[in-house]
Protein backbone atom coordinates (compact mmCIF):
# COMPACT_ATOMS: atom_id res chain seq x y z
CA UNK A 1 0.00 0.00 0.00
CA UNK A 2 1.34 3.97 -1.19
CA UNK A 3 2.40 5.39 2.23
CA UNK A 4 -0.70 8.37 2.49
CA UNK A 5 0.26 12.08 1.20
CA UNK A 6 -0.73 14.97 3.61
CA UNK A 7 -2.88 17.48 2.23
CA UNK A 8 -3.57 20.95 3.13
CA UNK A 9 -6.78 22.27 1.77
CA UNK A 10 -7.14 26.03 0.65
CA UNK A 11 -10.12 27.59 -0.21
CA UNK A 12 -13.88 26.07 1.75
CA UNK A 13 -16.19 26.90 -1.04
CA UNK A 14 -18.72 24.89 -2.35
CA UNK A 15 -16.43 22.37 -4.80
CA UNK A 16 -14.47 21.63 -1.48
CA UNK A 17 -17.50 19.54 -0.44
CA UNK A 18 -17.06 17.82 -3.73
CA UNK A 19 -13.25 16.62 -3.64
CA UNK A 20 -13.44 16.04 -0.04
CA UNK A 21 -16.51 13.56 -0.35
CA UNK A 22 -14.56 12.51 -3.46
CA UNK A 23 -10.89 11.84 -1.82
CA UNK A 24 -12.06 9.06 1.26
CA UNK A 25 -12.25 6.88 -2.33
CA UNK A 26 -8.52 7.30 -2.08
CA UNK A 27 -6.50 5.85 0.58
CA UNK A 28 -3.78 7.99 -0.82
CA UNK A 29 -5.29 11.10 -0.03
CA UNK A 30 -4.81 12.26 4.16
CA UNK A 31 -6.45 15.62 4.61
CA UNK A 32 -4.48 17.57 7.46
CA UNK A 33 -5.85 20.73 7.59
CA UNK A 34 -7.95 23.22 5.65
CA UNK A 35 -7.93 27.11 5.74
CA UNK A 36 -9.83 29.58 4.38
CA UNK A 37 -9.67 33.50 4.24
CA UNK A 38 -13.08 33.64 5.61
CA UNK A 39 -12.48 31.88 8.69
CA UNK A 40 -16.37 30.23 8.98
CA UNK A 41 -15.85 28.88 5.99
CA UNK A 42 -13.12 27.06 7.11
CA UNK A 43 -14.75 26.39 10.35
CA UNK A 44 -17.57 24.70 8.59
CA UNK A 45 -15.48 22.60 6.33
CA UNK A 46 -14.06 21.50 9.67
CA UNK A 47 -17.18 20.80 11.72
CA UNK A 48 -18.58 18.94 8.30
CA UNK A 49 -15.48 16.87 7.80
CA UNK A 50 -13.43 16.14 10.86
CA UNK A 51 -10.72 18.64 9.32
CA UNK A 52 -8.34 20.68 11.66
CA UNK A 53 -9.29 24.26 11.12
CA UNK A 54 -5.97 26.88 10.96
CA UNK A 55 -4.81 30.28 9.11
CA UNK A 56 -3.60 30.17 5.59
CA UNK A 57 -0.28 31.38 6.87
CA UNK A 58 -0.50 28.55 9.58
CA UNK A 59 -1.29 25.83 6.92
CA UNK A 60 1.44 26.77 4.76
CA UNK A 61 4.12 26.93 7.51
CA UNK A 62 3.53 23.32 8.32
CA UNK A 63 6.16 21.14 7.84
CA UNK A 64 4.15 17.70 7.80
CA UNK A 65 1.59 18.75 4.68
CA UNK A 66 3.08 18.00 1.43
CA UNK A 67 0.40 18.78 -1.19
CA UNK A 68 -1.55 22.32 -0.93
CA UNK A 69 -5.51 21.64 -2.60
CA UNK A 70 -6.13 25.47 -4.00
CA UNK A 71 -9.54 25.66 -4.36
CA UNK A 72 -10.00 29.58 -4.16
CA UNK A 73 -11.74 31.98 -6.54
CA UNK A 74 -9.80 32.17 -10.29
CA UNK A 75 -7.65 35.08 -9.00
CA UNK A 76 -6.41 33.61 -6.23
CA UNK A 77 -4.90 30.20 -8.29
CA UNK A 78 -1.56 31.83 -9.77
CA UNK A 79 -0.62 33.33 -6.35
CA UNK A 80 -1.68 30.71 -4.11
CA UNK A 81 0.26 28.07 -5.82
CA UNK A 82 3.35 30.30 -6.19
CA UNK A 83 2.91 30.21 -2.38
CA UNK A 84 2.69 26.81 -1.82
CA UNK A 85 5.41 26.08 -3.64
CA UNK A 86 7.72 28.90 -2.21
CA UNK A 87 6.70 26.72 0.99
CA UNK A 88 8.51 24.22 -0.28
CA UNK A 89 4.90 22.41 -1.37
CA UNK A 90 3.51 20.78 -4.49
CA UNK A 91 0.09 22.38 -5.79
CA UNK A 92 -3.15 20.87 -7.27
CA UNK A 93 -5.74 23.60 -8.23
CA UNK A 94 -8.83 24.09 -9.44
CA UNK A 95 -9.48 25.48 -13.44
CA UNK A 96 -8.53 27.73 -14.60
CA UNK A 97 -4.75 27.36 -13.76
CA UNK A 98 -4.28 31.19 -13.77
CA UNK A 99 -5.82 34.63 -15.36
CA UNK A 100 -3.31 34.38 -18.00
CA UNK A 101 -0.46 32.98 -19.43
CA UNK A 102 2.42 35.48 -17.45
CA UNK A 103 1.01 34.42 -14.25
CA UNK A 104 1.04 30.76 -15.39
CA UNK A 105 4.42 30.43 -16.56
CA UNK A 106 5.55 31.60 -13.48
CA UNK A 107 4.26 28.97 -11.56
CA UNK A 108 5.79 26.18 -14.01
CA UNK A 109 8.88 28.05 -13.40
CA UNK A 110 8.84 27.96 -9.81
CA UNK A 111 7.56 24.42 -9.91
CA UNK A 112 10.46 23.20 -12.18
CA UNK A 113 13.53 25.66 -10.39
CA UNK A 114 11.80 23.38 -6.82
CA UNK A 115 11.87 19.99 -8.12
CA UNK A 116 8.22 20.11 -7.45
CA UNK A 117 4.53 18.98 -9.14
CA UNK A 118 2.13 21.38 -9.96
CA UNK A 119 -1.15 20.09 -11.23
CA UNK A 120 -4.78 21.63 -12.30
CA UNK A 121 -8.42 20.36 -12.57
CA UNK A 122 -10.51 19.37 -14.54
CA UNK A 123 -9.83 15.60 -14.00
CA UNK A 124 -13.07 14.62 -15.54
CA UNK A 125 -11.71 13.50 -18.31
CA UNK A 126 -10.41 10.29 -16.27
CA UNK A 127 -13.78 9.05 -15.74
CA UNK A 128 -15.28 6.26 -17.62
CA UNK A 129 -16.47 7.75 -20.05
CA UNK A 130 -13.66 10.07 -21.47
CA UNK A 131 -11.44 7.09 -20.73
CA UNK A 132 -13.89 4.73 -22.65
CA UNK A 133 -13.21 7.67 -25.48
CA UNK A 134 -9.36 7.20 -24.97
CA UNK A 135 -9.36 3.82 -25.42
CA UNK A 136 -11.89 3.60 -28.67
CA UNK A 137 -9.28 6.27 -30.43
CA UNK A 138 -6.49 4.52 -29.31
CA UNK A 139 -7.88 0.85 -30.75
CA UNK A 140 -8.56 2.81 -34.26
CA UNK A 141 -11.91 2.65 -33.77
CA UNK A 142 -12.64 6.02 -35.87
CA UNK A 143 -9.15 5.77 -38.00
CA UNK A 144 -7.47 8.64 -38.39
CA UNK A 145 -9.54 11.37 -36.62
CA UNK A 146 -10.29 14.56 -39.31
CA UNK A 147 -12.46 16.85 -37.46
CA UNK A 148 -14.69 17.27 -34.63
CA UNK A 149 -16.66 19.67 -32.61
CA UNK A 150 -17.19 20.84 -29.42
CA UNK A 151 -20.33 22.88 -28.15
CA UNK A 152 -21.09 24.11 -24.49
CA UNK A 153 -23.61 27.06 -25.18
CA UNK A 154 -26.08 28.34 -22.45
CA UNK A 155 -27.61 31.41 -20.95
CA UNK A 156 -25.26 32.13 -18.12
CA UNK A 157 -25.72 31.30 -14.69
CA UNK A 158 -27.14 34.24 -13.08
CA UNK A 159 -30.79 32.49 -13.24
CA UNK A 160 -29.80 30.06 -10.77
CA UNK A 161 -26.45 30.79 -9.15
CA UNK A 162 -26.39 32.28 -6.27
CA UNK A 163 -23.55 34.46 -6.46
CA UNK A 164 -22.83 34.82 -9.94
CA UNK A 165 -21.38 37.94 -10.63
CA UNK A 166 -17.38 36.31 -10.89
CA UNK A 167 -18.70 34.34 -13.84
CA UNK A 168 -18.51 37.30 -15.90
CA UNK A 169 -15.29 38.76 -14.49
CA UNK A 170 -12.08 37.81 -15.72
CA UNK A 171 -11.17 34.24 -15.32
CA UNK A 172 -14.73 33.54 -16.07
CA UNK A 173 -17.19 33.82 -19.15
CA UNK A 174 -17.91 30.59 -20.65
CA UNK A 175 -14.58 29.79 -22.08
CA UNK A 176 -12.86 29.96 -18.93
CA UNK A 177 -14.89 28.86 -16.61
CA UNK A 178 -16.20 25.85 -19.09
CA UNK A 179 -13.62 25.70 -21.68
CA UNK A 180 -11.05 23.90 -19.32
CA UNK A 181 -13.82 20.99 -19.19
CA UNK A 182 -13.80 20.78 -22.81
CA UNK A 183 -10.22 21.44 -24.21
CA UNK A 184 -8.47 19.37 -21.82
CA UNK A 185 -10.39 16.11 -22.98
CA UNK A 186 -10.25 17.18 -26.58
CA UNK A 187 -6.18 17.17 -25.99
CA UNK A 188 -6.74 13.44 -24.04
CA UNK A 189 -8.61 12.34 -26.86
CA UNK A 190 -5.90 14.00 -29.78
CA UNK A 191 -3.32 15.46 -28.26
CA UNK A 192 -1.60 19.05 -28.23
CA UNK A 193 -3.35 21.87 -30.49
CA UNK A 194 -0.62 23.46 -32.66
CA UNK A 195 -2.96 26.64 -33.98
CA UNK A 196 -6.48 28.51 -32.73
CA UNK A 197 -8.07 30.90 -34.75
CA UNK A 198 -11.18 32.60 -33.14
CA UNK A 199 -13.63 35.21 -33.04
CA UNK A 200 -15.42 36.60 -29.64
CA UNK A 201 -18.17 38.84 -28.68
CA UNK A 202 -20.66 40.01 -25.66
CA UNK A 203 -24.29 40.09 -26.09
CA UNK A 204 -25.36 42.27 -23.00
CA UNK A 205 -23.25 44.63 -21.01
CA UNK A 206 -25.08 43.80 -18.23
CA UNK A 207 -26.43 40.80 -16.60
CA UNK A 208 -29.96 40.81 -13.99
CA UNK A 209 -29.27 38.48 -11.50
CA UNK A 210 -32.49 35.62 -10.96
CA UNK A 211 -31.57 33.59 -8.11
CA UNK A 212 -31.55 35.02 -4.46
CA UNK A 213 -30.02 36.18 -2.43
CA UNK A 214 -29.53 38.78 -5.29
CA UNK A 215 -32.59 38.66 -7.25
CA UNK A 216 -33.07 41.88 -9.58
CA UNK A 217 -29.17 42.68 -8.64
CA UNK A 218 -27.83 43.88 -11.94
CA UNK A 219 -24.01 43.08 -13.03
CA UNK A 220 -21.29 44.04 -15.07
CA UNK A 221 -20.09 42.02 -18.19
CA UNK A 222 -16.63 42.18 -18.42
CA UNK A 223 -15.79 39.56 -20.41
CA UNK A 224 -16.59 38.11 -23.82
CA UNK A 225 -19.76 35.68 -23.65
CA UNK A 226 -19.63 33.82 -27.34
CA UNK A 227 -16.73 32.61 -28.23
CA UNK A 228 -16.30 30.16 -31.75
CA UNK A 229 -13.27 29.11 -32.79
CA UNK A 230 -11.30 26.54 -34.48
CA UNK A 231 -8.41 24.57 -33.54
CA UNK A 232 -5.92 22.52 -35.54
CA UNK A 233 -4.01 20.11 -33.62
CA UNK A 234 -0.77 18.80 -33.91
CA UNK A 235 -2.60 15.52 -35.58
CA UNK A 236 -3.90 17.35 -37.92
CA UNK A 237 -7.23 17.31 -36.80
CA UNK A 238 -9.75 20.15 -36.86
CA UNK A 239 -12.30 21.15 -34.38
CA UNK A 240 -14.60 23.38 -34.07
CA UNK A 241 -15.51 24.90 -30.28
CA UNK A 242 -18.28 27.13 -29.60
CA UNK A 243 -18.54 28.45 -25.86
CA UNK A 244 -21.40 30.69 -25.44
CA UNK A 245 -23.30 32.32 -22.70
CA UNK A 246 -25.58 33.96 -24.84
CA UNK A 247 -27.58 30.79 -26.00
CA UNK A 248 -30.88 29.70 -24.80
CA UNK A 249 -30.95 26.53 -26.08
CA UNK A 250 -29.53 24.04 -28.89
CA UNK A 251 -28.92 20.33 -29.72
CA UNK A 252 -25.30 19.96 -30.29
CA UNK A 253 -23.83 17.17 -28.94
CA UNK A 254 -21.22 18.14 -26.61
CA UNK A 255 -18.22 16.81 -28.50
CA UNK A 256 -17.79 14.20 -31.67
CA UNK A 257 -14.85 13.72 -33.37
CA UNK A 258 -14.94 12.18 -36.98
CA UNK A 259 -12.61 9.73 -38.79
CA UNK A 260 -11.80 8.37 -41.89
CA UNK A 261 -13.70 5.10 -40.43
CA UNK A 262 -16.37 6.04 -38.06
CA UNK A 263 -17.74 9.09 -36.17
CA UNK A 264 -17.59 9.46 -32.46
CA UNK A 265 -19.88 10.86 -29.82
CA UNK A 266 -18.55 11.79 -26.57
CA UNK A 267 -20.11 12.52 -23.21
CA UNK A 268 -20.75 15.61 -20.99
CA UNK A 269 -16.96 16.66 -20.22
CA UNK A 270 -18.24 18.16 -16.94
CA UNK A 271 -19.15 14.66 -15.47
CA UNK A 272 -17.12 11.42 -15.30
CA UNK A 273 -19.70 8.64 -16.94
CA UNK A 274 -22.12 9.22 -19.67
CA UNK A 275 -23.26 7.74 -23.27
CA UNK A 276 -20.40 7.13 -25.77
CA UNK A 277 -21.45 6.34 -29.18
CA UNK A 278 -19.89 5.50 -32.42
CA UNK A 279 -21.35 5.43 -36.49
CA UNK A 280 -19.99 3.22 -38.67
CA UNK A 281 -22.66 4.21 -41.24
CA UNK A 282 -24.27 7.53 -42.07
CA UNK A 283 -28.15 6.59 -40.30
CA UNK A 284 -27.52 5.15 -37.14
CA UNK A 285 -25.17 5.64 -33.67
CA UNK A 286 -24.26 2.33 -31.49
CA UNK A 287 -23.46 2.59 -28.11
CA UNK A 288 -20.10 1.52 -26.77
CA UNK A 289 -19.24 0.00 -23.41
CA UNK A 290 -17.49 1.61 -20.94
CA UNK A 291 -14.37 0.20 -20.50
CA UNK A 292 -13.62 1.72 -17.33
CA UNK A 293 -14.84 2.70 -13.71
CA UNK A 294 -15.05 6.14 -12.12
CA UNK A 295 -18.59 6.74 -13.32
CA UNK A 296 -19.55 8.31 -10.33
CA UNK A 297 -18.41 12.60 -9.08
CA UNK A 298 -14.85 11.46 -8.47
CA UNK A 299 -13.04 15.38 -8.39
CA UNK A 300 -10.17 14.76 -6.54
CA UNK A 301 -9.11 11.54 -8.67
CA UNK A 302 -6.58 13.96 -10.69
CA UNK A 303 -5.10 15.21 -6.83
CA UNK A 304 -4.80 11.48 -6.05
CA UNK A 305 -2.97 10.72 -9.20
CA UNK A 306 -0.82 13.56 -8.24
CA UNK A 307 0.25 11.93 -5.10
CA UNK A 308 0.42 8.37 -6.62
CA UNK A 309 3.11 9.79 -8.84
CA UNK A 310 4.88 11.55 -5.99
CA UNK A 311 5.26 8.31 -3.77
CA UNK A 312 6.15 6.40 -7.04
CA UNK A 313 8.28 8.56 -9.12
CA UNK A 314 6.07 8.21 -12.01
CA UNK A 315 4.44 11.42 -13.55
CA UNK A 316 0.74 12.42 -13.14
CA UNK A 317 -1.74 13.03 -15.62
CA UNK A 318 -3.06 16.49 -14.94
CA UNK A 319 -0.37 18.03 -15.29
CA UNK A 320 0.75 22.14 -14.75
CA UNK A 321 2.10 21.49 -18.52
CA UNK A 322 -1.32 20.44 -19.85
CA UNK A 323 -2.89 22.90 -18.03
CA UNK A 324 -0.72 25.74 -18.91
CA UNK A 325 -1.63 24.14 -22.24
CA UNK A 326 -5.54 24.80 -22.45
CA UNK A 327 -4.60 28.34 -20.67
CA UNK A 328 -2.85 29.39 -23.66
CA UNK A 329 -5.28 28.03 -26.15
CA UNK A 330 -7.76 29.87 -24.23
CA UNK A 331 -6.00 33.09 -24.07
CA UNK A 332 -5.18 32.44 -27.96
CA UNK A 333 -8.67 32.69 -28.62
CA UNK A 334 -8.68 36.39 -27.27
CA UNK A 335 -5.73 37.49 -29.28
CA UNK A 336 -6.97 35.97 -32.77
CA UNK A 337 -10.23 37.60 -32.34
CA UNK A 338 -8.71 41.06 -31.55
CA UNK A 339 -6.18 40.84 -34.35
CA UNK A 340 -7.50 38.92 -37.13
CA UNK A 341 -4.55 36.20 -37.19
CA UNK A 342 -4.10 32.63 -36.72
CA UNK A 343 -2.25 31.84 -33.06
CA UNK A 344 0.45 29.73 -32.85
CA UNK A 345 0.73 27.95 -29.73
CA UNK A 346 4.34 27.78 -27.65
CA UNK A 347 3.58 24.68 -25.82
CA UNK A 348 3.33 20.93 -27.11
CA UNK A 349 2.66 18.69 -23.24
CA UNK A 350 2.77 15.71 -23.86
CA UNK A 351 -1.19 13.57 -24.04
CA UNK A 352 -1.89 11.98 -20.79
CA UNK A 353 -1.14 8.74 -19.98
CA UNK A 354 -4.48 6.76 -20.11
CA UNK A 355 -5.62 4.46 -17.32
CA UNK A 356 -5.42 0.96 -17.14
CA UNK A 357 -8.90 -0.62 -18.77
CA UNK A 358 -10.65 -1.51 -16.04
CA UNK A 359 -9.57 -0.17 -13.42
CA UNK A 360 -11.13 -0.39 -9.81
CA UNK A 361 -12.25 2.23 -7.41
CA UNK A 362 -9.57 3.16 -5.41
CA UNK A 363 -6.42 2.39 -8.30
CA UNK A 364 -4.16 4.55 -9.57
CA UNK A 365 -1.36 2.56 -11.35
Amino acid sequence: MIEPVSIGLIGCGVISSAYLKAASTFNVLNFAACADIDAEASARCSENFDIPSVTVNELLARDDIEVILNLTIPSAHADVNLAALQSGKHAYCEKPFALNTVEGKRVIETAHERALRVGCAPDTFLGGGHQTVRNALDEGTVGIPIAGTAFMMNHGHESWHPNPAFYYQEGGGPLFDMGPYYLTALINALGPVRRVAALTARAFDTRTVGSEPRRGEQIDVEVDTHTAGTLEFMSGAIVTVVMSFDVWLHSNRFIEIHGTNASLSSPDPNGFGGSVRVSRTDRTWDELPLTHGYLENMRSIGLADLCVGIRTGRSHRCSGELAYHVLEIMEAFGHSSATGEHIELTTTPDRPDPLPIGLAIGELD
